[in-house]
């Protein structure tokens, strides 16, 4: 076991730095593995602990690897069957979009403050929401003419990682879009813009579309985000259909999440019941493929032996209270930007690394692609000390993030959701147009729990009086993003 784990370690590792264009080439070359016959002699030993008792600790480091490996995806499978399974498409709990399986809930404003389903929201782009089960059968997009407004459908497959490129920074135009299964077999109808094909038949999409934090833009976007509508493709009839998203009923929550944590879409206790579901529905990646055959193995002998059941549960449960918990803290998120700020890396076009991937799960999921946006963050005071809301902060951007899009920083709490302030201000940049710059064209954004004065505030984010943390967001990054070389500003007590 201490092979495979060390040759876990050097995929992982080396996936971290893979290039954009290897994961992608990894990604496309899925199905061409699908079709050859796998020599059964290579798998032989991974098979053969099936026939065999079992070492305890092998069974451990095992159940280990596959609780980590898989979080992400049971974690989709549970947003599937819980939000996926709407009556119709509504706002969920009066929060969050959702909608049935095949179609979309949108909304017409900045997410509700309130909602803990999702961690990390933004307040800068009306959000969308919607799962589909794509072999079954394929969905249509519409995306109407957003004119020079930021937009995105982030599409999302079962491992997490973004399929198509559809939106602003792809050119992309208005019409109609068919995403589809990689076993659907179906014409595609005349009138249809374009055709993205998920890797796997379990996905999502988010859509993002910005506005300004003003009446006036709110009231701009309206008609744009009623044009924002996912259907079957059975009901396609060329015709843009609308949605009054502002007047859409409510959908019940009858299990709502009361500790101000995130919703856990993750139970240990059921995990490896959920698993071999994952196992069957996603396929392999080249080179995951004795990896598959060990944990299917491994279910194989915990579905005939309870014993074995009982220890990989139990080690599900305690690494959920460990590794997993301690993935909402930033500093085990992305790679150093600078001044104590962390950044994404591989987010959403995650290919073999694992680590980001899990991280991402639980402290930020549904991260959107490197080239659409670059995400910034701490815990941390530039020389190393919590940020906490006993004391106020100033963060001075002697360059703002260079972006063709927008950038914005947030703060959350320690759950990383918003804090509630009298304010009800819980993000600050491109959207704001009241920032006051300073006498020499800099920037300085306030951070804590104290109002820092009539003439600073607004440039003020209000922060509880425990831990928080700060996030910068940089949407369609330029030249200093891309590249790595714009650094976050110095974040200091004040």
């Amino acid at each position: 076991m201490k092979i495979i784990v060390t040759v876990l370690s050097i995929i992982m590792l080396v996936a971290c730095n893979q290039s954009s264009k290897e994961r992608q080439s990894a990604t496309d070359s899925t199905t061409s593995l699908l079709e050859r016959p796998t020599d059964r002699s290579e798998l032989n030993l991974a098979a053969a602990s099936a026939d065999v008792n079992l070492h305890p600790e092998y069974t451990k480091s095992l159940a280990r690897l596959a609780y980590v490996w898989g979080y992400p995806m049971v974690n989709m499978l549970n947003r599937k069957i819980k939000l996926g399974g709407a009556p119709h498409p509504g706002k969920f709990g009066g929060v969050l979009p959702a909608a049935p399986t095949g179609q979309i809930g949108m909304l017409n404003d900045y997410i509700d403050p309130a909602q803990t389903f999702i961690a990390c929201p933004n307040q800068d782009v009306a959000y969308g929401l919607g799962y589909f089960s794509l072999d079954e059968q394929p969905v249509v997009m519409q995306v109407p003419d957003f004119g020079n407004r930021f937009w995105v459908y982030a599409i999302y497959d079962a491992r997490t990682d973004q399929v198509g490129e559809l939106g602003q920074p792809y050119g992309s135009k208005a019409g109609f879009y068919l995403l589809k299964g990689p076993n659907w077999k179906g014409d595609v109808p005349s009138g249809i813009t374009g055709v993205i094909t998920s890797s796997t038949a379990l996905a999502n999409c988010i859509p993002r579309v910005f506005m300004d934090d003003t009446a006036e833009d709110r009231e701009a976007l309206q008609p744009l985000v009623n044009q924002i509508v996912v259907y079957p493709l059975s009901e396609f009839d060329g015709t843009m259909k609308t949605i009054d998203w502002k007047n859409t009923p409510d959908i019940p929550n009858p299990n709502p999440n009361s500790d101000g944590s995130e919703t856990k879409w993750v139970m240990p206790e059921t995990f490896f019941d959920q698993f071999p579901e994952v196992l069957e529905t996603v396929q392999p990646l080249p080179g995951e493929e004795a990896m598959y055959s060990q944990f299917r193995a491994l279910m194989e002998v915990a579905k005939k032996d309870p014993a074995i059941k009982k220890l990989i549960t139990d080690e599900a449960i305690a690494l959920d209270k460990t590794l997993i918990k301690d993935f909402i803290l930033w500093k085990y998120n992305g790679k150093p930007a600078g001044n104590g700020w962390n950044r994404s890396q591989n987010n959403a076009a995650w290919g073999l690394d694992y680590y980001n991937r899990a991280g991402s799960s639980k402290s930020n999921m549904f991260d959107n692609r490197p080239n659409e946006t670059q995400y910034f963050y701490t815990d941390f005071t530039t020389d190393g000390k919590k940020l906490t809301g006993n004391n106020n902060y100033k963060l001075t951007f002697k360059e703002l993030p260079p972006v063709k899009g927008f950038w914005s920083l947030t703060l959350y709490n320690k759950e990383h959701f918003f804090y509630p302030n009298p304010l009800k201000r819980y993000s600050l940049g491109t959207k704001n147009k009241t920032l006051k710059n300073n006498a020499d064209g800099t920037l300085t954004l306030y951070a804590g729990n104290k109002n820092p004065g009539a003439d600073k505030e607004s440039n003020w984010l209000p922060a509880p009086a425990g831990d928080f943390s700060l996030y910068i967001r940089a949407y369609w990054g330029d030249t200093g993003i891309t590249d790595g070389t714009w650094v976050p500003p110095v974040v200091e007590k004040y």
